[in-house]
């Protein structure tokens, strides 16, 4: 089951998106929990369990939903949102807070259904997929999700994940090519990186939201700027 908030302080709308996510569980043969919030304000008060997907609206009285997204952001790295918005403009500052999508208002029902299942299937990716390598320290199952960066270190690779650092004597083309549909791009000739932790990028340089800072060449930029915009949903 999956647990998905919607924030938004009109009710007629909540009600219809409400209608809209029971009627996809129902279609895909899905569970969903379905938390509603008026304002920014009960969204990060929310204490109760943990929230997979938030559909989150942009303009509300008090604390809007892109500073209400920031906060969100500062306690959790995984929640997907997808914004509620009017205007384009503000759908795209929502990748500051590495937003998943955004919908604009108002809303059709095959529009909601294409989110949820490109949603969907992101996330099954991201949960369940391993990884295994070997090295002379032993062998290794890494999930995808954990790994943010891989690099080229004494001839080898070094693998960079949430909870260490490994590793691996595969050649990065061949690393490249098993985790290239996993969402990965190679921004320089020794980096392959997980797009999932992208935060930002200038000029030659990206920033995680790990806060490390990884170069990007001039001559795989253009590449790699199509893999990210692809990612994020064609949105950049």
């Amino acid at each position: 089951m999956y647990t998905i908030a919607i924030c938004d302080d009109m009710r007629d709308f909540l009600d219809w998106l409400e209608k809209a996510l029971n009627r996809y569980a129902e279609e895909a043969g899905e569970q969903f929990r379905i938390i509603r919030f008026n304002d920014g304000y009960q969204l990060l008060e929310y204490r109760k369990e943990r929230i997979n997907l938030i559909f989150l609206d942009v303009r509300m009285p008090g604390l809007n939903g892109m500073k209400a997204a920031e906060e969100i952001r500062k306690k959790d790295e995984d929640v997907d949102i997808i914004f509620l918005t009017s205007l384009i403009e503000h759908a795209v500052n929502g990748y500051a807070v590495k937003a998943f999508s955004y919908l604009i208002k108002p809303v059709k029902y095959e529009k909601v259904k294409g989110e949820l299942d490109r949603w969907l299937d992101s996330i099954k990716k991201r949960d369940e997929v391993f990884w295994a390598i070997h090295n002379d320290n032993g062998d290794y199952r890494i999930r995808v999700k954990s790994l943010r960066y891989i690099e080229t270190y004494n001839r080898n690779l070094l693998i960079h994940t949430d909870h260490d650092d490994i590793i691996c004597y595969k050649k990065m083309r061949d690393v490249e090519s098993e985790l290239l549909s996993y969402g990965f791009s190679r921004s320089h000739s020794g980096f392959l990186v997980n797009l999932f932790y992208v935060e930002a990028v200038e000029k030659l340089e990206m920033k995680l939201t790990s806060g490390e800072c990884i170069p990007i060449s001039k001559q795989k930029k253009k590449k790699f700027m199509e893999d990210l915009a692809a990612y994020w949903g064609d949105r950049l």
